[in-house]
């Protein structure tokens, strides 16, 4: 299992953490998504998986949700 750790901004509330934790959560090998919400600021994402994931998904994945990785 490979964990990543990624900051992301712009989310405000749970619906925010739903969207993300659910585009990232689609990612193939992705088997967690944990959010600490730091409403109106940046908020740490760990994301749990089988291997290494690719930046630009997750990235990608992020921006999808309509955030975006700091």
């Amino acid at each position: 299992m490979t964990t990543t750790t990624i900051n992301v901004t712009g989310m405000t509330c749970g619906h925010c953490v739903g969207a993300v934790k659910e585009e990232l959560g689609a990612l193939p090998g992705v088997t967690e998504v944990a959010v600490e919400l730091n409403a109106g600021g940046s908020s740490p994402v760990t994301i749990t998986s089988e291997g290494n994931l690719d930046d630009t998904a997750i990235s990608a994945a992020v921006g999808e949700a309509g955030y975006e990785v700091k």
